[in-house]
C-alpha cells in the first residue's frame, strides 16, 4: 500500500511539473515572446497595432479581405493592391513602411527599401523561408520549399527537364494545345464576326491541358480528375488559412481536415498510376524523354501561367496600340509558319508585355523569410523570431522605385 501511495504520488509531481513546462510554453509562443519582439522593433523605428493576444491582426485582415473582395474591381484600375493585399496596404498608410503585422502570434516585418531587399536575398543562409502552414503541404510543395543540400539536390534533378533541347520538344504540343483552343473560340464566332467569351475557363483548361500533355504525356482529359481535386483542395485550404492556426490542429478530425486528407491521397493515388505507368514503359523501352515527367524520371533513375494569359489579353483589350505593334511582330517572325524556338527569342515586344504584366500582376503577392539570429540588413537590426515580408505587389507598383 505504501509503495502505491508513493508511486502515485511521484507519478503526480511528474505529471504537475509536466502540465507546468507545457503552460509556460504556451505563454511564452503566445505572449512573452510575441511582446519582447515588439518591443524591441519599436526601438528599431517600426510601428504596426499592438499585439492582440493569439488572433494578433488575424481577424481584421480576414475582415478586411472579405470586404475588398466582396466589390468588384474596377477593370481600368492596374492597381489591385487593395483588392488582394488591403491589411498591409493599410498597414503602411498608417504606419508608413517601416511598419509591421501579426500573423497570429508571429510578428512579421515588411521590408520596402530595395537595398534591404537585395540585402534579405543575398543572405540566403540568414534568412531562410519560414517554415509553410502544414495545411499548405496538402496542395503543394517542392523545390520552392526546399533549403541548403535538399534544394541542390532537387535542382539537379530538374536541370536537365529544362535544357534548350528538351524544351524545343515540347513546342509542338504548346502549339498544339492552343491551337486546340483557338479553333474552339473561331466556331463560337458570328457571322458579323463578333464573338462574347469568358476566356478565363478556356485559359485555365489549355494551361492543363498543355501541363497534362508535357508533364505526363497524356492529354487533359485524362489529367482532368487531378486539376479538378487541386481546384477543391485550393478552395478549402484557403478557407483553413482564414482561422488562426496552432500545432497539432492539423491531427483534430474536423470535417475539414478530413476532406483535405482523403483528397490529397487521392491526388497521390491518381499520381502514382500515371507515374508508374511512365516507368513501365520506360522500362519496355519506349521513348518517354519528350515529356517533362519523362525527362525527370530519366534523370532521376506553381495555373499561374493561365493567370498570367488572363491580365495579359485584358491589358492588350485596353491597349489597342500595344495589340497592334504585338500582332505585327509576330506575323513578321512567323509569317503564316508555325512558332519555334528561334523565331519565340525573337519576340521583344510581346516578351516587354508579358513581362510588364508579371510587373503588374505578379505571380503572388509576397514573399517571406525567417531570421534565426539576430541579423542586420542596412542600418536595421532584425532580432531572432521575426519574419519578413517582401510586399512584392507594393514594390512592383511603389512610383518611388519605379517612377510613373
Amino acid at each position: 500500500m505504501g509503495i502505491s501511495l508513493a508511486t502515485t504520488t511521484v507519478g503526480l509531481w511528474v505529471l504537475s511539473v509536466a502540465v507546468l513546462i507545457w503552460a509556460w510554453r504556451v505563454l511564452n509562443w503566445l505572449w512573452l515572446t510575441p511582446k519582447k519582439l515588439e518591443r524591441r522593433l519599436r526601438k528599431e523605428g517600426f510601428q504596426g497595432n499592438s499585439y492582440n493576444f493569439w488572433y494578433g491582426d488575424s481577424k481584421q485582415m480576414t475582415k478586411m479581405i472579405m470586404e475588398a473582395r466582396s466589390k468588384p474591381m474596377n477593370p481600368s484600375d492596374d492597381d489591385i493592391a487593395p483588392h488582394v493585399y488591403p491589411h498591409v496596404l493599410q498597414t503602411i498608410k498608417n504606419y508608413g513602411k517601416n511598419s509591421f503585422i501579426w500573423l497570429g502570434p508571429i510578428l512579421r516585418v515588411i521590408i520596402m527599401d530595395s537595398e534591404q531587399i537585395k540585402d534579405i536575398f543575398n543572405k540566403i543562409y540568414e534568412f531562410p523561408k519560414p517554415h509553410t502552414n502544414p495545411f499548405i503541404k496538402l496542395l503543394a510543395t517542392g523545390i520552392a520549399d526546399y533549403e541548403g543540400e535538399k534544394w541542390a539536390k532537387h535542382r539537379k534533378i530538374i536541370n536537365p527537364a529544362f535544357n534548350i533541347e528538351k524544351l524545343k520538344l515540347m513546342l509542338p504540343t504548346f502549339y498544339q494545345s492552343s491551337n486546340d483552343m483557338i479553333s474552339k473560340w473561331k466556331a463560337l464566332v458570328s457571322p458579323d464576326g463578333t464573338c462574347e467569351l469568358d476566356v478565363w475557363p478556356s485559359l485555365q483548361n489549355f494551361t492543363c491541358d498543355v501541363i497534362s500533355r508535357t508533364a505526363f504525356g497524356c492529354s487533359y482529359e485524362e489529367g482532368k480528375r487531378i486539376f479538378e481535386l487541386l481546384k477543391v483542395q485550393t478552395e478549402l485550404i484557403v478557407k483553413a488559412k482564414q482561422s488562426i492556426y496552432f500545432p497539432g490542429l492539423r491531427f483534430l478530425p474536423t470535417s475539414l481536415n478530413k476532406k483535405m486528407k482523403e483528397i490529397n491521397k487521392d491526388i497521390q493515388t491518381s499520381l502514382t498510376v500515371i507515374i508508374n505507368r511512365r516507368e513501365k514503359a520506360m522500362e519496355a523501352g519506349e521513348a518517354t524523354n519528350d515529356n517533362l515527367l519523362g525527362i525527370l524520371l530519366e534523370s532521376n533513375h506553381k495555373e499561374t501561367t493561365s493567370v498570367l494569359l488572363v491580365w495579359t489579353m485584358v491589358l492588350l483589350s485596353r491597349y489597342p496600340n500595344w495589340q497592334s505593334q504585338a500582332r505585327d511582330e509576330v506575323f513578321q517572325v512567323f509569317g503564316s509558319q508555325k512558332p519555334d524556338i528561334d523565331g519565340l527569342s525573337r519576340l521583344k515586344t510581346v516578351t516587354m508585355i508579358l513581362y510588364e504584366v508579371l510587373r503588374l500582376y505578379p505571380p503572388t503577392i509576397a514573399l517571406a523569410r525567417s531570421v534565426h539570429k539576430e541579423t542586420k540588413v542596412g542600418n536595421l537590426t532584425l532580432p531572432a523570431g521575426v519574419q519578413v515580408s517582401l510586399p512584392t505587389i507594393l514594390i512592383h507598383h511603389d512610383n518611388e522605385l519605379l517612377g510613373q
